[in-house]
């Protein structure tokens, strides 16, 4: 019998580390989007709310829903703050990846985010890809995706951590250039990872 791995996928804002999670789900492999599960359970895991509200006052929720600008303002402006945000959110996110694999029948199930290898997450996975792309394009996705100006989006870069330093940590690589064939790069990762389950 195969032996099921986990696998972390991470890349920095604008590598496009999502359409390379749609590939892999278009090929029937579950997906875990760890950056959307955390602000899922912040606004309805009951203890998560209650250790947000004691650490930043009532004001982290508006009308009973997680108060995005003001949480936002804090995790850009205030490192002991996204460092008390963390704490509270990422064993939270854990605990829900463990039982959502516990729900996967595939041999390979993979989790998107955007911090496994900032965190040290990466050490919980068998395997971890990172996807990269050159600044100018990141850039460009950034300023289309979220409407916003060139130095926003240089500056969205550059609060992530230093992709150098995740390439080293990283088992495998994928290049998003716009250039390199990713279907061809994502068949040779799956090759390689279905022969270390089997």
């Amino acid at each position: 019998m195969s032996v099921q791995q986990k696998i972390g996928i991470s890349g920095g804002i604008g590598s496009g580390k999502s359409f390379v999670c749609a590939l892999l789900e278009e090929r029937g492999y579950p997906v875990y989007y760890a950056d959307s599960r955390a602000k899922f359970l912040m606004e309805n895991d009951k203890k998560v709310r209650k250790q947000l509200i004691e650490a930043f006052g009532k004001e982290a929720f508006l009308n009973n829903t997680l108060n995005k600008p003001y949480i936002a303002s804090l995790i850009f402006t205030d490192n002991s703050k996204r460092s008390v945000i963390n704490s509270i959110v990422h064993p939270a996110v854990r605990d829900d990846f463990d039982e959502w694999v516990k729900r996967q029948r595939a041999p390979l199930v993979f989790q998107e985010s955007a911090l496994i290898f900032d965190t040290g997450a990466y050490k919980r996975f068998d395997a971890t890809i990172l996807v990269i792309a050159p600044q100018e394009l990141r850039v460009e996705r950034i300023m289309e995706r979220d409407n916003c100006s060139k130095d926003e989006a240089v500056a969205r870069i550059q609060s992530q951590g230093n992709p150098d330093q995740h390439m080293n940590l990283a088992k495998f690589i994928v290049i998003n250039d716009e250039q390199e064939d990713l279907n061809l790069q994502i068949e040779e990762i799956l090759k390689n990872l279905q022969s270390t389950s089997s």
